[in-house]
C-alpha cells in the first residue's frame, strides 16, 4: 500500500494499492479488447460524454478542491478557482472542437484525410495540477475515440479516484464497453515504466519533470510509441523599460508563487532593466512578503506547504545554492516558516547571474529570481538562456513592441501585459520542456492518426 500524506499536517489521510506490472498488463488486455467498440462510437455519443464530464466535474468542485487542498497542499482558494475550472474549461473546449466537425475529414485534391484514433493511450500525470493533467489526457483522448490507461501521481491518488467515478459514470451512460478506461495506481518506476514499454500501448502522454520524460521517452522508443512530454520550465517575465514596474513585479511574483510555486510554466526569473533593478528587488520583496505560509484550507491562505518532505528539502537546498552562489537573498530563506508542514519560506534573490543554479534549474518551489539586463537584445538572450522553453510573459507600455519580443522567446506561451490563462489554446513547450501540446483543437491532434484515401 502507499500512504497518502497531507503536507500541512503531516499526518497520513489514505491508502491506495501499489500496483505492479501485472496490474499493467490486465489494464492494457481489456483495453485493447474495448478499442474496437470504443473507436467506433458515434462522435455524438463521444461529444455528449464530454459534456457531461465537464458538467460533473463544475458541480462537484468543492469536494475536488478540498482533495487537492488536502493530499497536495494546494491553498483551497486557489483549487476552487484555478484547479477545478480549468479542467472544466479544457472539457468544454474538447466538446466545442468536436461539434465544430472535427472529425468530418478534409479534402485534399483527390484525397480525402482522415483523422483516427491511436488505440491504448497510458496517461501519466503529475502531483501539482492533479486534476488538471488528467482531464487535459483523458478526455480529448476519449473524445479522439482511444481507450486510456491513467497513471496518476502516487502523490495524489484520491484526485484520480474522484474522476474516475465521474468518467466511469459519464461511460456508462455511454454504452462504453468495460476496459476503456482504467487507472493502475503506483510509482513511476513500476507502473509507469510498464506502462512505457508495453507492446500494447501505442502512445504514452507524460507530464513531469525532464529527467522522467527522458526515460519514458526512451523506455517508449523501444516500440516506436507515440510519445508526448510535457515536463519542466524556467519561465522568464521580461519587463521591458517602459511597463509599469509595480504592476509588471506584482503580476510576477504571484504568477512566480501560484500553487505554492509548484508550477512548470511558473514565471521564476523576473528580467528587468539594469536600472531598475533595485526598485523591482525592493518591489518583488514586498509583495512576497504578503505571501505567509499557512494552512491551505483557510481561505486567507495564500501559500501552502511544498508536496511532500522531499520536495522541501530539495527546494531548501536550491535556496541554499543561491546564497552560496553569491546571489542576494532580498526575503525568506532555507528556515523552516512553520513548526508543521513541509513548508518553505517565499524566497526572493537579486542580482542573479544567468549563469548562477538559480537562474537556470527547475526548482519547483516558491522561489523567485531578479536578473538585471542591459537592454531589449540581452533581455531576450537571457530569457532564452536556459534548456528550458515552456512559459514566459512580457510587460511593456507599448503592445506592438511587447508582441514583437514574445515572438523572440523561445518558448511554447507567453502572456503579455498579465493576459489571462486559455484552456482551449495549445499547451507545451519548445527544447527540454517537452513535445507535443495539450488542449483544445491542438490536444485533440495529439491523440489521433491521420489517414489518406485517394479516390
Amino acid at each position: 500500500m502507499i500512504e497518502v500524506v497531507n503536507p500541512t499536517t503531516e499526518e497520513v489521510i489514505g491508502t491506495v494499492r501499489a500496483g505492479t506490472p501485472g496490474d499493467v498488463d490486465a489494464a492494457v488486455t481489456r483495453a485493447v479488447a474495448a478499442f474496437p467498440a470504443w473507436s467506433a462510437t458515434p462522435v455524438d455519443t463521444r461529444l455528449a460524454l464530454v459534456r457531461r464530464v465537464a458538467d460533473a466535474l463544475a458541480a462537484r468542485t468543492d469536494e475536488l478542491a478540498a482533495t487537492m487542498t488536502a493530499e497536495m497542499g494546494s491553498p483551497i482558494t486557489f483549487a476552487t478557482r484555478v484547479q477545478v475550472p480549468n479542467p472544466v474549461g479544457i472539457s468544454r473546449g474538447v466538446a466545442d472542437v468536436l461539434a465544430g466537425g472535427y472529425f468530418d475529414g478534409e479534402e485534399i485534391g483527390n484525397s480525402l484525410v482522415l483523422r483516427e484514433p491511436i488505440g491504448v493511450v497510458a496517461a501519466i500525470t503529475p502531483w501539482n495540477f492533479p486534476l488538471q493533467q488528467m482531464v487535459a489526457k483523458v478526455v480529448p483522448a476519449l473524445a479522439a475515440g482511444n481507450v486510456v490507461v491513467l497513471k496518476p501521481s502516487e502523490l495524489a491518488p484520491m484526485t484520480a479516484d474522484l474522476l474516475a467515478s465521474v468518467l466511469r459514470s459519464a461511460l456508462a451512460d455511454a454504452g462504453a464497453p468495460d476496459g476503456v478506461f482504467s487507472v493502475v495506481h503506483g510509482t513511476g518506476p513500476v507502473v509507469g515504466e510498464a506502462l512505457a514499454v508495453h507492446p500494447m500501448v501505442d502512445m504514452v502522454s507524460f507530464t513531469g519533470s525532464t529527467r522522467a520524460g527522458r526515460r519514458v521517452a526512451a523506455l517508449a522508443a523501444e516500440t516506436v510509441k507515440r510519445v508526448a512530454l510535457e515536463l519542466g520550465g524556467k519561465s522568464a517575465n521580461v519587463v521591458l523599460d517602459d511597463a509599469d514596474l509595480t504592476r509588471a513585479v506584482k503580476i510576477g511574483v504571484a504568477n512566480a508563487f501560484m500553487n505554492n510555486g509548484q508550477a512548470c510554466s511558473a514565471w521564476t526569473r523576473l528580467l528587468v532593466p539594469a536600472s531598475r533593478h533595485d526598485e523591482a528587488l525592493e518591489i518583488a520583496a514586498a509583495a512576497a512578503s504578503k505571501y505567509e505560509p499557512g494552512d491551505p484550507a483557510l481561505p486567507t491562505t495564500r501559500i501552502g506547504p511544498a508536496v511532500s518532505a522531499a520536495q522541501r528539502d530539495r527546494v531548501v537546498a536550491y535556496i541554499q545554492r543561491g546564497i552560496a552562489e553569491g546571489a542576494k537573498l532580498a526575503i525568506g530563506g532555507p528556515e523552516r516558516p512553520t513548526d508543521r508542514g513541509f513548508h518553505v519560506a517565499p524566497t526572493v534573490f537579486g542580482n542573479v547571474h544567468p549563469d548562477m543554479t538559480i537562474a537556470q534549474e527547475e526548482i519547483f518551489g516558491p522561489v523567485l529570481s531578479v536578473l538585471p539586463y542591459t537592454d531589449e537584445n540581452d533581455a531576450v538572450r537571457i530569457a532564452n538562456s536556459t534548456i528550458y522553453g515552456l512559459g514566459g510573459a512580457v510587460f511593456s507600455a507599448d503592445a506592438s513592441r511587447a508582441l514583437t519580443v514574445a515572438k523572440r522567446l523561445r518558448t511554447g506561451q507567453v502572456d503579455i501585459n498579465g493576459a489571462a490563462f486559455n484552456t482551449s489554446a495549445p499547451f507545451g513547450g519548445y527544447r527540454q520542456s517537452g513535445t507535443g501540446r495539450e488542449f483544445g483543437r491542438h490536444g485533440l491532434d495529439e491523440f489521433t492518426e491521420l489517414k489518406s484515401i485517394q479516390r
